[in-house]
């Protein structure tokens, strides 16, 4: 990985990228925003990334889809799926798909920060020394 702690998000709702960025921003990671897949999609293309954080309904393509183009990409990417609109059968079908985690809007920033973690962990295991957030 050549940008450790790199995180892109992607929701529809512009304060959730903004909440989010700075969130993580504070702990040291390094996070661009977006709030349309296709251009997410194209910087996917560009630039690697450690983490996705992507919202599950979205106008023009939904998380699931988003996802399965992010794993085309680079399999080892751990992508997050969050949405307001959670059921069991939204879950089970995005974690069976290979979603790191399912997270529930509103979330709090505890349970954000708990899961980057978790997916930095998994990361750190599959390459020992990915993800060290940058020390600015």
């Amino acid at each position: 990985m050549s940008n450790p702690g790199h995180i892109l998000v992607l929701d529809d709702e512009t304060i959730v990228g903004a909440r989010l960025k700075s969130l993580l921003e504070k702990d040291g990671h390094r996070v661009e925003t977006f709030i349309d897949p296709n251009r997410a999609l194209l910087r996917l293309e560009e630039e690697e990334f450690d983490i996705v954080i992507s919202d599950i309904r979205m106008r023009e393509m939904d998380g699931i889809q988003v996802m399965n183009l992010v794993f085309q990409k680079s399999p080892s990417i751990k992508v997050i799926l969050i949405t307001g609109y959670a059921t069991l059968e939204l879950a089970r079908e995005a974690l069976t798909k290979g979603a790191f985690d399912f997270i529930a809007k509103p979330f709090k920033s505890r349970e954000i920060r708990r899961t980057i973690q978790q997916a930095a962990d998994a990361l750190r295991q599959s390459e020992p020394h990915a993800f060290e957030p940058d020390k600015a």
